[in-house]
């Protein structure tokens, strides 16, 4: 039996466009577990005041700011990799400069859109 080899990793040559396609499958993952945040967020609206202030508390400290900053690059890395991708599905920007650039814009501008995101947040509504 000769079946094909494929090669392993180690031989690839890791570009920005290969880490961002594995960053947009990642951010698809967290946006499924953003949805069980959210399903419990409202779930704690409907049981009273009570447990709202509990879930409230709970995201206030650092670590349920860095959930929340997370899921907010991950929703805008999302789209934005969405984007890239109806791009492509229009038949546009195949050429390897190209793919490169899509792939950094999708990278910088997730950034950009989440520190724009919480400087506006921490602006009009105190910080966290």
């Amino acid at each position: 039996m000769n079946n094909p080899i494929s090669p392993h990793l180690s031989i690839y040559k890791f570009k920005i466009n290969m880490m961002m396609s594995i960053a947009h499958r990642i951010t698809g993952g967290a946006m499924y577990f953003a949805m069980l945040l959210l399903f419990i967020f409202l779930l704690a609206l409907s049981f009273g005041g009570g447990f709202y202030n509990v879930f409230s508390i709970l995201l206030s400290t650092w670590i349920g700011n860095f959930i929340l900053v997370g899921i907010t690059w991950a929703l805008f890395h999302h789209m934005l990799g969405g984007i890239r991708h109806i791009i492509w599905d229009n038949v546009k920007g195949f050429d390897l400069n190209t793919i490169d650039l899509l792939a950094s814009a999708s990278l910088i501008g997730g950034i950009i859109l989440t520190i724009l995101f919480w400087v506006s947040y921490i602006i009009f509504n105190g910080l966290f």
